[in-house]
């Protein structure tokens, strides 16, 4: 299709390089969308300036400056304070969890907006304490909005050009603003009721966010977090069979419980489990607080030794339904993702042992390997003897050995279905190593 001369230095001016080129899925161009939420934000950010405005004083003849001032300095001042609080706590979670961080940090500036609004109807001390959650919502949505694009754009920067597609992006942000402001500007001006202005404000917001869940689910990360990798691995021991990125991303859930272990989307959790802990994690999850070597309930060297060949080492406690994986210094991306598909495929191995001996008859069935030992103590009595040492190091044991003999083909598997293995994604937390010495 031909484009005049005009058009085309206009689609060059907002569209980086190779975008049509480039082999990103069809479902991953969200140009619309990313416009409409645009474009209804701006005008519902009028909206809520308008009620600071009027929220401070604006048009009151005994409202003081100074007051204002001394208002606007503590809503920026807790502001600053929650920025340096979020990126502290969940600085290592956001670039994992960008699709996740992505859409709550719209909820987070709607929220800001609606807080905004209701700041004309309260009372004055009321209206400061209001105002300052909102400027608490706005920092959080500034932290998680900014390191989730900042993932999301590298997803897309396929062809290393990372910074141009970031001018690029942020000037058609800017046109779409510039255009809602605006437009804004002249529904505003015809807006002054209250019943009008929450009618079009929540009107704006539910296409804000309605657009921006679209957008999120549209995207297919190549990465493997802790929840695409439970989707990813659970069909790999189950069916044998690889998900794209693409088929991966209609399972997820945008908003996931931290560290779950759930097999395949099913709703019910395996339990959960922790990655990249310190060694004194691991062992105060075997039995609470740990005051002495005495207190430990697990043989810590037949531990030691039976992950002596591997960059990790899990221990499950199967009360609780908690796993820890402890990471050595050495270890890898891939020994990671190793790490976690064991400790989902241990999960799934207990939970099989609670249902009876005629579930784990069925896993059999399915591929899932058990020692005789594991199905002796299931004939037994399947809930008591989960709690036992004995069973989970069986448990741990035979599911390595299973693991360790297929990992290398199903990650050549998924490297060709198109996953990216080489990036850590599991760990959410400040990374913690420890080294075994002989």
């Amino acid at each position: 299709m031909h484009v005049s001369e005009p058009f085309q230095g206009i689609k060059y001016m907002y569209v980086w390089d190779h975008y049509h080129d480039i082999k990103i899925p069809r479902s991953d161009r969200t140009p619309v969308q990313d416009s409409l939420q645009a474009f209804s934000s701006s005008i519902a950010g009028l909206l809520a300036s308008r009620a600071v405005l009027q929220g401070v004083g604006v048009g009151d003849a005994s409202a003081s400056p100074t007051v204002a001032l001394l208002h606007s300095v503590l809503q920026d001042s807790m502001g600053r304070i929650a920025t340096i609080l979020f990126a502290h706590r969940l600085g290592t979670s956001l670039e994992p969890e960008c699709k996740m961080y992505r859409l709550a940090a719209d909820v987070l500036n709607d929220s800001a907006m609606v807080f905004d609004c209701l700041s004309p109807a309260l009372p004055k001390h009321l209206r400061i304490v209001v105002l300052a959650c909102s400027s608490v919502l706005r920092a959080l949505c500034g932290v998680a909005a900014g390191s989730s694009k900042a993932s999301l754009s590298s997803h897309f920067a396929r062809w290393g050009n990372l910074g141009e597609l970031n001018a690029k992006d942020s000037s058609q942000e800017t046109v779409i603003s510039l255009l809602g402001m605006l437009c804004g500007s002249l529904i505003v001006s015809h807006i002054s009721t209250p019943f009008a202005t929450w009618a079009t404000l929540i009107f704006l917001l539910l296409i804000h966010l309605s657009t921006n869940y679209a957008a999120v689910r549209a995207v297919n990360m190549t990465t493997l977090n802790r929840q695409r990798a439970n989707i990813v691995f659970s069909t790999l021991f189950e069916d044998g069979g690889v998900l794209t990125p693409k088929q991966a991303s209609k399972c997820e859930r945008i908003f996931e419980r931290d560290g779950v272990l759930r097999w395949k989307a099913s709703a019910e959790a395996l339990g959960s489990c922790r990655i990249g802990v310190s060694f004194q994690e691991l062992l105060c999850g075997t039995r609470g607080r740990v005051n002495s070597i005495r207190d430990i309930d697990i043989d810590i060297h037949r531990l030691l030794h039976l992950f002596r060949q591997e960059q990790y080492i899990l221990w499950f406690n199967a009360s609780d339904k908690r796993g820890t994986i402890v990471l050595k210094n050495s270890v890898t991306p891939l020994s990671q993702l190793k790490a976690w598909s064991h400790a989902l495929m241990a999960a799934k191995r207990l939970a099989s042992l609670r249902e009876g001996p005629d579930s784990l008859s069925r896993k059999e069935g399915k591929g899932e390997k058990s020692t005789r030992r594991d199905q002796q103590r299931n004939e037994d009595d399947p809930i008591a003897n989960l709690t036992d040492p004995d069973t989970i190091f069986s448990i741990l044991e035979s599911t390595l050995h299973t693991h360790s003999t297929s990992f290398i083909g199903q990650i050549a598997m998924l490297k060709d279905a198109g996953w990216d293995v080489d990036t850590p994604s599991l760990e959410t937390r400040p990374a913690r190593r420890f080294q075994v010495v002989e």
